[in-house]
């Protein structure tokens, strides 16, 4: 299996971009779990909440993930932010390479995420839903990630040179620059 770079956490935490700015650094391709439902689909994730529910995104989220790990060509993935809550989904991430974990306190991600437009979960009540959240699925993001990036206050870019040089590190033996 290929060496991926996985980023994890919550919506908001910056895994689109700052996964874009990363495959960029490292000259890999991105995969976002959000696009290539999209891709899959035709269906974007509120429209998928909408018709077909949870439970079915859920399943796509899961079939994108196992088709963006078993890529042979080395890419940087970012994972959709509940998929660490499903135990193969854990796995797959674990198998796949190195997991960056990019933590953001809630009062960040709330106010990053605003009303929460074009995110189901967060449809009533988003920094509540954003605490409860996080606090449910820390100890998992925790346990498969290899390196945990604080994000609160850094740009995507300072998030995507920090990745790299932590990437580098595990991936090939590199040091720190």
């Amino acid at each position: 299996m290929a060496d991926h770079v996985l980023l994890v956490g919550m919506m908001g935490s910056g895994k689109t971009t700052t996964g874009r700015l990363l495959a960029r650094r490292l000259g890999r391709v991105f995969h976002d779990s959000d696009e290539e439902i999209l891709l899959r689909t035709g269906m974007t994730v509120p429209a998928m909440f909408a018709e077909r529910g949870e439970a079915a995104f859920r399943a796509e989220e899961r079939a994108v993930l196992a088709s963006a790990v078993s890529s042979g060509t080395p890419g940087v993935i970012a994972v959709a932010g509940g998929a660490v809550t499903d135990p193969d989904s854990r796995r797959r991430i674990r198998r796949a390479g190195m997991v960056i974990w990019l933590r953001a306190a809630p009062h960040v991600l709330a106010g990053r995420v605003g009303i929460g437009r074009g995110r189901p979960l967060l449809e009533r009540d988003p920094s509540a839903t954003l605490r409860l959240l996080a606090a449910r699925r820390r100890a998992v993001y925790g346990d498969v990630a290899n390196v945990t990036l604080d994000v609160d206050w850094i740009t995507p870019q300072v998030a995507a040179e920090r990745a790299e040089r932590a990437a580098r590190t595990w991936l090939y033996g590199e040091g720190w620059r």
